[in-house]
């Protein structure tokens, strides 16, 4: 008995308006006109609350909903600043400017290797203050827009995708199974 593929191929157009508790909404985000964004359900490539309300909806649906920062990136958190000492952030005992600067988004690593993302909110002659909070923390966010495309996705696409969040270019023949010493590829989606 053949099972049921449950991933979709979804391609939609949309705005994005976030607001905070004491903001009025503000547009952060748009798609383009022949730039949908596009994502395979059931994969966790999207806010699962988001991925909740686009599934159901059939092509040429039009949609206007609200998550609220529980349900997109949680609540604004104090404690997700830390005080890092500068060093952490030089090469050859200096600081580079192109991308080390109030406001820049800096790829970290914890020291058991887990990556993650934070942004420099001030830079002193000791140490860089870093808010490790997604800078959507905290935000209720709007979507409005429509959905342009809806199907079973084929499972070139589920692969490709899951290629795309494993970080793995292709280069590892589509990393299922595979091993990326093999392709001489570092890409850390075959282990």
């Amino acid at each position: 008995m053949a099972t049921e593929n449950k991933n979709k191929y979804i391609s939609v157009s949309y705005k994005l308006y976030t607001s905070g508790s004491d903001e009025k909404p503000e547009l952060i985000e748009e798609t383009v006109e022949g730039e949908p964004f596009i994502f395979v359900s059931a994969l966790g490539m999207t806010l699962d609350a988001f991925e909740a309300q686009i599934v159901p909806l059939q092509v040429g649906d039009k949609f206007d909903f609200t998550l609220n920062p529980n349900d997109a990136y949680g609540e604004y958190e104090a404690s997700g600043k830390q005080s890092l000492p500068r060093k952490v952030f030089e090469i050859n005992g200096k600081l580079d400017s192109r991308f080390i600067y109030e406001g820049a988004v800096v790829p970290l690593a914890s020291p058991d290797g887990a990556r993650f993302n934070g942004t420099i909110v001030e830079i002193g002659e000791e140490n860089i203050t870093v808010d490790l909070n997604h800078p959507l923390a905290g935000k209720s966010l709007n979507f409005v827009g429509e959905v342009l495309e809806s199907r079973e996705a084929t499972n070139d696409e589920v692969r490709d995708a899951l290629n795309q969040i494993t970080g793995c270019g292709g280069g590892c023949g589509g990393c299922s199974g595979g091993d990326c010493n093999s392709c001489n590829s570092d890409c850390g989606g075959c282990k």
